[in-house]
């Protein structure tokens, strides 16, 4: 079981300094509104790939007395043993420069956060998520491209490299007259990046639609998944550079049609995620709020299933106000899934009153104004 046994903040959010220490147990945080519970589970997933679970700035997470600088260390036992996972900003430069993000393993620098996936993978539900069945696409590429990380620890970097791809194209097909060859040498990358994005989103969900089927069980009802993209749909019976030239041959005739809408048209960073509640054949999107987020909550568990099987090591859960909307029955059988997958699970509630029934057995902290104390040893 991969777990963060000591969880430091220097000037984060609305920490000046703070330490957690952690076992075994659940960990529920609760306090008032605005008192600083969302802002640990937020540090904990600094620890990852990406802008964490509210996708903020460098800048925006920095302490708003501090100097711009923030940092945010963690032990944590995970895969390949015990190790401290540091990440943060140095002062903002004083030429306006953009900040750098710096990230540490045992103290030593690493080219980036990517590197933290070997000792460290963390999956989150949060209430900005409950609008993934019927919100944009790219909410659901977002969630996509974490599942896709559970496959592939170099995903993230390869969607940032197709997006930068993309945008070089753009601008130059936004010149008068652009140049053919280095056009033919944009599209070339791009579509090499776009089959390897597909490949790796399309095995993601192969797999966990798998993990999906086996729990029909459930209280929390499963869903069927599936890639709209046709290009993922080619991954799994043509060969990567057969795929490629098509692309290929798809960007240079679209060049006029992109070049007037100012932005590519045809691609996987266009691809959504069909979800369907399996139980009644109709799209998530298309049940109560109720049963959304009942299946979101079944989602989210067959993802760190899923982390599980293919790593061998349970995930950090973050579930952020997850049991507000649940009623005792599905709260208790919230407890019990979580319990079987023997995860460290970090939650947040207003109402200590929620968690009454693993209050015995978690480690009860009280957030109030940046204060963390723990009320039961």
């Amino acid at each position: 079981m991969a777990r963060v046994q000591r969880l430091t903040l220097s000037n984060f959010r609305n920490y000046r300094t703070a330490v957690l220490e952690a076992d075994a147990r659940p960990i529920v945080l609760y306090g008032p509104n605005g008192a600083g519970k969302t802002n640990l589970i937020e540090a904990i997933s600094f620890l990852t790939p990406g802008r964490g679970l509210r996708r903020a700035t460098l800048e925006e997470v920095a302490f708003q007395e501090g100097d711009g600088s923030w940092a945010v260390a963690a032990e944590a036992e995970g895969a390949l043993g015990l190790a401290t996972l540091g990440t943060g900003i140095e002062r903002a430069p004083e030429d306006g420069a953009a900040a750098q993000r710096k990230c540490r393993i045992d103290r030593e620098p690493v080219a980036s956060a990517a590197a933290f996936v070997d000792h460290l993978r963390v999956v989150w539900l949060v209430p900005s998520m409950d609008s993934l069945f019927v919100g944009a696409p790219s909410e659901r590429r977002r969630f996509l491209d974490r599942l896709a990380l559970a496959v592939d620890a170099e995903h993230p970097s390869r969607v940032n490299a197709l997006e930068r791809s993309l945008r070089s194209r753009n601008r130059l097909l936004a010149e008068p007259r652009p140049d053919p060859h280095w056009l033919d040498a944009v599209e070339h990358e791009t579509a090499e990046l776009a089959v390897a994005v597909a490949g790796s989103r399309a095995e993601a969900v192969g797999r966990l639609d798998g993990v999906l089927a086996s729990r029909r069980d459930s209280d929390f009802p499963p869903v069927e998944i599936a890639l709209e993209g046709w290009m993922e749909k080619l991954v799994a019976t043509h060969a990567a550079v057969e795929i490629e030239e098509r692309y290929r041959a798809v960007l240079r005739e679209n060049r006029a049609r992109d070049t007037a809408a100012g932005r590519t048209l045809d691609g996987p960073h266009l691809t959504d995620l069909s979800v369907i509640y399996a139980r009644k054949g109709i799209a998530a999107g298309e049940a109560s709020t109720g049963e959304q987020k009942a299946l979101l909550i079944g989602l989210v568990l067959a993802h760190a299933r899923l982390v599980t099987e293919m790593t061998g090591s349970t995930p950090v859960l973050l579930l952020d106000e997850i049991v507000a909307h649940l009623d005792p029955g599905r709260r208790a059988a919230l407890h019990a899934e979580l319990a079987q997958l023997g995860a460290q699970v970090w939650m947040t509630g207003a109402d200590p009153a929620l968690f009454v029934e693993i209050r015995d057995d978690a480690a009860m902290i009280e957030v109030r104004a940046g204060r963390l104390e723990l009320k039961n040893r």
